[in-house]
């Protein structure tokens, strides 16, 4: 596949392979941009941000809905490249693509929202005559750089506001996962974007992310990763606007009075949906000491059921990890808690880029697997004596992105809700949880700015004020 660079398909003067992380095998081919391919996407989108400010709301949304249409007719399709590059088993792959057209019609409609308001100016002794109102303009070039773990949803979550506001868009999707983007670009055109309202640029972040950052003509950047990265362009980016959705490893909390059975079930799934390659993933999960052996006891067959293999079959639950050198992270990581003294339960073994889903318990707050991100099919599973230490434990973390509490006592559930200092928090389910339309985004390491169609198009637009003086005078 080539690049859509300046009106246009682009060969790069290199190109790089697609791989599966399954068996390794080449699914696609796409080039890698050079510093000289950033600067013909910036100056093509400089141009394209004025086509797409000058389009009306209606036609915006008429643009996006047609591409909701063209996109829920294409859902096993993209589902196949979603499984082949990123390895997620095709029933995930096949509910991520399934909410695409959903979430461009919302994105279409919150951008003909955009709304102002009527300033009262005579309030203000000596301004009588004059009326100020404010408008929302678009913020004008948006940087939407993606990650590899949701390589059609969270790259519409950042294209569709964008757009839907009247901006232009940079994409830069994850190297691993670049054919789903190419796939999505290809129907923005189909549905009468204009050409130069997008500009999707492959190849390595390393290489080009520094320089599409810190070019002062992009005003808004749209990034979803590593807090690592995250840091990293907050430091490049200059004076610009930023949303940044980073790093976490979200807390559950189980109380003596929670149903155990539907706790157990919810973890099997919160903890190991897309290999656990998912910010809000269930990673620590800490349990009243009262019914933390009777909750192991349930988790292990659950989880120990987990079906893993080739993402294509058909009754595969758990595919690989994006790649080899992650499984064995995650392995390394593991093997240093046991021997810090957690207990492995289950799993904890790895094939190539396979992870065996895993459960660790006695996890102390010092072991990396607890403080880190470990982004992995794994649950870490923490003894606590009180609803008090529960919900400090849940807060011992330099990130902020979601928590869950689980109990049948209200006085307890919104105590969790009130102090949990998480983005996200959910009561009687995992944090593995969420509706398209939501504002979603973190605390602390977890970034600042929200997602969510409503919110993103906020944040990518900008608040003018117009005073009109001498009226009626």
């Amino acid at each position: 596949m080539k690049m859509w660079v300046d009106e246009g398909w682009s060969d790069g003067r290199t190109s790089q392979d697609v791989v599966s992380p399954y068996d390794n095998k080449v699914v696609g081919s796409v080039p890698r941009a050079e510093l000289s391919d950033v600067e013909r996407a910036i100056a093509s989108a400089e141009k394209g941000a004025r086509d797409m400010a000058a389009l009306a709301a209606w036609q915006r949304s008429a643009i996006l809905n047609k591409a909701a249409d063209l996109g829920a007719n294409c859902v096993e399709e993209f589902a196949t490249l979603i499984s082949s590059e990123e390895g997620k088993p095709l029933a995930e792959s096949r509910g991520e693509a399934s909410r695409l057209a959903e979430l461009l019609r919302l994105c279409a409609f919150e951008g003909s929202q955009l709304r102002g308001e009527v300033l009262p100016l005579e309030a203000q002794a000596g301004a009588t005559g004059k009326i100020g109102l404010t408008l929302r303009v678009p913020c004008g070039i948006v940087a939407a750089i993606t990650p590899f773990n949701y390589p059609l949803l969270l790259v519409a979550h950042k294209v569709g506001p964008a757009l839907a506001a009247g901006n232009s868009v940079i994409l830069k999707p994850a190297q691993q996962t670049p054919l789903t983007a190419l796939k999505f670009t290809e129907i923005l055109l189909e549905a009468g974007l204009p050409p130069r309202g997008i500009q999707c640029i492959t190849g390595a972040g390393s290489q080009i992310g520094p320089a599409i950052c810190s070019d002062p003509r992009v005003r808004k950047i749209s990034f979803t990763g590593s807090t690592a990265v995250g840091e990293s362009i907050t430091k490049t980016a200059g004076i610009k606007r930023l949303s940044l959705e980073l790093g976490s490893n979200a807390a559950l909390v189980v109380l003596p009075d929670a149903d155990l059975s539907k706790v157990a079930s919810a973890v099997a799934v919160g903890g190991y949906v897309n290999a656990g390659q998912v910010c809000i993933s269930t990673q620590r999960v800490l349990v009243h000491r009262k019914v933390y052996s009777d909750f192991l006891a349930l988790l292990r067959p659950l989880v120990e059921s987990i079906k893993t293999g080739d993402p294509m079959a058909p009754d595969t639950k758990l595919g690989p990890m994006v790649s080899e050198v992650e499984a064995q992270r995650v392995q390394t990581w593991i093997a240093e808690a046991v021997e810090e003294g957690a207990r492995l339960v289950t799993g904890g073994t790895s094939n190539g880029a396979s992870f065996a889903p895993t459960v660790v318990a006695d996890v102390v707050p010092k072991m990396r697997i607890y403080r880190e991100e470990l982004f992995g099919p794994a649950v870490a599973v923490t003894p606590v004596d009180s609803v008090e230490q529960a919900i400090e434990f849940a807060n011992d973390t330099s990130y902020g992105l979601a928590s869950a509490i689980f109990t049948q006592d209200v006085t307890n559930a919104w105590r969790f809700a009130r102090q949990a200092q998480a983005g996200n928090v959910h009561v009687n389910w995992t944090p593995l949880w969420r509706a398209d339309f939501m504002p979603y985004g973190g605390f602390r390491q977890s970034g600042f700015g929200k997602e969510g169609p409503r919110y993103a198009v906020e944040e990518m637009t900008e608040s003018k004020t117009v005073v009109f003086h001498e009226i009626g005078v």
